[in-house]
């Protein structure tokens, strides 16, 4: 996992193919953001979770930003921060962005503060200032974050238990399987997995979330505002050809295919698949040369896209609690041989229905959560389709390099250096959606649907922050 990190790491460090000139300085909005990709591989935060956790810390910014422009509102109090024109400099942005990221990622982050509080002495900046006076930039900061924090409190994420006084973050809808770790009552519907943990043991898989799609979204109305059409039904032609595909995948990995798989898997301890995007984002604003209007108002729009795609995404999957390929799979082939993967340096074999394996990690081999839809594609195209309409293009010429050796599913592998390439945002976010389908976990109906979902929700999520930075929005 570790090897993985540093490989996104260098990614983001990396100049885009076609760049010319120097390369160009982090923006304070990219400064805050590796914070928060730093935390969310540190404390391990689901991708929904970190979805909205990074859309806060964003919007808190761009909230105090906005209090010094001369027409954007903000997203709580409008216009009722909004600074005057002497006010209106470089360093008092700066300053009340600072604070406002701050307190946003103490408050979702409470363990990583040292990390927070270092991060601010590094920009001069004092985080025990919690005035809320309007005339310093601290106190635009303090109060521009309070008010994205408190409503965000209430939004129905269950960030502090207080709906059940359970966990943070879970569920108070009860949700219940069908089926059990070993009983299928319904092949059709999710199962949790009982998966090695490491240690000897095993652990059984709860469905993370399930109340997600009650969650108060950015620009949507509601998760389902967007239709996305039911999965396959069972003993349908369709329910037979999609687990007939996956297993063809299965059985046809090469080197490239399992780097790709591997490369978008972004599970525990990663910066998770919204992460990635972020990482992208950095790489547009280095490219473009971002003043920073231009990224505070870029990554606003893009975290919001794609905490209403995790909304999005979740409901569809509680709604229609869909099975993973690990279970229709091991249930259509019981007892039947197939060829697939065997396992690591195995190659493609015949193998018998029930011991079909993804081409995952072991302690991870299908995330614990319904299929329908796709998560990594969602997720991928709102953010794919904001980049576009903020840049104005599609044009993203990117490469990232899987070194040889890179897997921590299957030593060894790739025998050599694999380029994944992408000309486009969209690109990028087709490979992300089709590397499901490569790692075993995604049927194609789930990735297409989910690609289709993400579009909308990112347009309308584009639209939304638009809105309020031409002022048109939060009167």
């Amino acid at each position: 996992m570790k090897h993985r990190i540093q490989t996104k790491l260098a990614l983001a460090c990396a100049l885009l193919i076609g760049t010319a000139g120097a390369a160009h300085a982090a923006t304070l909005v990219t400064d805050w953001n590796d914070q928060a990709l730093q935390a969310v591989r540190a404390t391990r935060m689901a991708p929904p979770i970190f979805a909205r956790a990074n859309a806060i810390v964003n919007t808190a910014m761009y909230d105090a930003w906005a209090a010094y422009d001369n027409k954007a509102n903000g997203t709580q109090l409008g216009g009722e921060l909004r600074r005057p024109a002497a006010e209106r400099t470089n360093a008092n942005r700066r300053k009340a962005m600072s604070f406002a990221a701050y307190r946003a990622l103490v408050e979702l982050f409470p363990t990583r503060k040292a990390q927070f509080d270092a991060e601010m002495a590094r920009l001069g900046y004092d985080p025990t200032d919690t005035t809320g006076n309007l005339a310093t930039p601290q106190g635009v900061g303090n109060v521009a974050a309070a008010a994205v924090i408190q409503f965000r409190r209430n939004d129905g994420s269950n960030q502090l238990g207080n709906l059940n006084g359970g966990a943070p973050y879970s569920d108070y809808t009860g949700y219940v399987p069908v089926n059990s770790p070993t009983q299928i009552v319904d092949p059709t519907r999710w199962q949790p997995l009982s998966v090695p943990n490491g240690n000897g043991g095993f652990v059984t898989q709860g469905f993370l979330t399930p109340h997600w799609g009650n969650v108060a979204p950015f620009a949507m109305s509601g998760y389902n505002q967007f239709f996305v059409p039911p999965p396959a039904a069972k003993n349908s032609l369709e329910w037979w050809r999609q687990s007939v595909e996956v297993i063809g995948y299965s059985a046809t990995l090469t080197d490239r295919t399992k780097a790709i798989a591997e490369w978008w898997a972004d599970g525990p301890g990663s910066e998770t698949p919204p992460g990635t995007w972020v990482l992208f984002a950095k790489q547009v604003s280095d490219r473009k040369h971002h003043t920073l209007a231009q990224d505070v108002k870029m990554h606003f729009a893009m975290t919001n896209a794609m905490f209403d795609a995790g909304i999005a995404v979740w409901g569809y999957k509680r709604q229609y609690d869909y099975a993973r390929p690990i279970t229709t799979i091991r249930y259509m082939f019981n007892n039947r041989p197939i060829v697939a993967w065997g396992g690591p340096g195995q190659g493609a074999k015949v193998i018998l229905g029930q011991n079909w394996r993804p081409y995952q990690v072991l302690t991870f081999p299908t995330p614990p959560f319904a299929e329908h839809v796709s998560g990594h594609s969602t997720f991928s195209s709102s953010a794919a389709e904001v980049l576009k309409l903020f840049t104005g293009s599609d044009s993203f010429p990117n490469s990232a390099v899987v070194p040889a050796g890179f897997s921590a599913i299957e030593p060894g592998v790739p025998a050599t250096d694999i380029t994944l390439s992408w000309p486009t945002f969209s690109a990028a976010a087709d490979e992300a959606g089709i590397s499901r389908l490569y790692g075993g976990i995604h049927f194609r109906n789930g990735d297409l649907q989910g690609r289709k979902l993400g579009r909308k929700v990112g347009a309308q999520a584009y639209a939304q922050a638009m809105a309020y930075a031409n002022g048109t929005a939060g009167n």
